[in-house]
């Protein structure tokens, strides 16, 4: 098993071609830190507004080397945070707004793989989420119910029966589950990858392998240089605890994945997965997975879910546990894949702000701006980020800058050991609320909202 090596959708596509790093200063229109989705559509997308912009990304290592490069594949219109904190400034129409952007976005980011013949492995099937006990199947319905409360029912989301469910995929135990049409399967490289070279053909230079140390308006240093540049929009995610001033704005939390070899007929026969439908539960340490383009199941959750001081991982490598821990969940979920051999794990972090809600912003006055913080629902986020930040870079009064996530202002986490000893209990609390759930508990455990409660969530 390859432990790490970024991840498992690098390797199978192979680690690209360094692009050409910073050499010496130089001057622009635009500066993107950070060469993830949020900066590569923010590129994109001004690069289409404005083909006179002089547009540069700079990238500490390769395009799609954080989440962008890591994730579950899910390209879904789940919404980043809570629809009660966006409703507080911009009321119940801005929430039902975001949602509609959402949706919206998904079938964006498929149109454009197809108009720039991105081969993402994209198929739009939708996703469900299984409750597979009966306290998940009081939570699950208990969203359903929030939702339709909220104006969002019909057309996004459907329940279905434990047959219904069956007849999509058999997942053990599964009690019933909610099929949402709105989300499709990609391979995130070759999405990152796409988008990379899309934004290259309208004129926008990526740098990578140049590490940014300190942004000022105005002005990025790097440690090849210096970029000049009225605009810079800081774009890095998980990453921008890394920054001097920003290691209490965003967390980076942890998420892993394991993916199996390619699984026999007879097995995808005995699972019934024979679409590409998304795959996700109603726990409380939630999974996620899908059926990949060849033939396997990549299933990720949480492992260790922060690391003290806001320290990352080294090229994705995870604990053993944390992959004993998903291959555990693989098995219970799909008792025919326990002969399957893991042929990879990895791990990557995820921005999460003190409100657990995303945000983009741009301060004219200072020429700064930022996307982010989208506590994991990031690959069709970053796409409606990114179109939202160039507009108001640009200065443009769109329907997207009026968005309830715009200039939204965060309170900073807390500072060490008090954000670590927060975030271990919150996760903690889950595990076991997740644990008293499995034994026969009809109602959702209290633990977890107590874990809520603790952290903001």
């Amino acid at each position: 098993m390859i432990n790490g090596g970024v991840s498992f959708w690098w390797q199978q596509i192979g680690r690209p071609e360094p692009r050409e790093a910073l050499d010496g200063d130089l001057e622009c229109d635009v500066c993107i830190v950070g060469g993830g989705l949020s900066g590569l559509w923010t590129a994109y997308t001004l690069a289409g507004l404005d083909p006179t912009l002089d547009i540069v990304v700079l990238e500490a290592e390769f395009v799609g080397y954080g989440a962008s490069g890591r994730n579950g594949g899910w390209l879904s219109a789940e919404l980043s945070g809570s629809k009660e904190r966006y409703a507080a400034t911009h009321g119940r129409e801005g929430v039902t707004a975001l949602v509609t952007a959402m949706e919206h976005a998904v079938d964006d980011v498929v149109e454009v793989c197809r108009v720039e013949e991105i081969d993402a492995d994209v198929v739009k099937n939708g996703v469900l989420y299984v409750a597979r006990s009966p306290a998940q199947l009081v939570r699950m319905r208990e969203g359903l119910a929030d939702d339709l409360a909220w104006g969002i029912g019909a057309g996004h989301q459907t329940e279905l029966t434990s047959d219904q469910v069956g007849e999509r995929l058999r997942v053990e135990g599964a009690l019933g589950g909610v099929l949402s049409p709105h989300c499709a399967r990609v391979q995130p490289a070759k999405l990152v990858t796409g988008v990379a070279e899309a934004a290259e053909r309208r004129g926008v230079r990526i740098l990578e392998r140049t590490r940014v140390t300190g942004i000022d308006p105005g002005v990025v240093t790097t440690e090849r240089g210096r970029v000049r540049a009225p605009r810079v929009l800081r774009c890095l995610e998980g990453y921008t605890a890394s920054l001097p001033g920003q290691r209490r704005s965003w967390l980076p939390m942890n998420s892993a994945m394991v993916v199996t070899e390619p699984l026999p007929d007879a097995v995808w026969d005995d699972i019934g997965w024979a679409g590409a439908e998304l795959l996700g539960d109603n726990a409380n340490a939630y999974c996620y997975a899908q059926r990949t383009a060849d033939g396997r199941i990549a299933l990720g959750g949480r492992g260790i879910p922060y690391r003290f001081g806001s320290r990352t991982d080294v090229d994705g490598a995870t604990d053993d546990w944390t992959v004993s821990s998903l291959t555990g969940i693989l098995h219970d979920m799909f008792p025919a894949t326990r002969a399957a051999s893991i042929e990879h794990a990895w791990c990557g972090v995820l921005g999460v702000p003190r409100d657990w809600c995303a945000s983009v912003g741009f301060d004219a006055s200072t020429g700064l701006g930022w996307a982010g913080g989208y506590v994991g629902s990031g690959l069709t986020t970053t796409h409606l980020a990114g179109r939202t930040l160039a507009d108001l870079a640009l200065g443009r009064d769109t329907g997207l800058t009026h968005l309830p996530w715009v200039d939204r202002p965060v309170r900073r986490w807390e500072p060490e050991p008090l954000r670590w000893l927060g975030v271990r209990a919150m996760y903690g609390l889950y595990r076991e609320a997740d644990r008293r759930e499995d034994r026969g508990l009809a109602r959702p455990s209290r633990l977890a909202r107590l874990g809520d409660r603790l952290t903001g969530r």
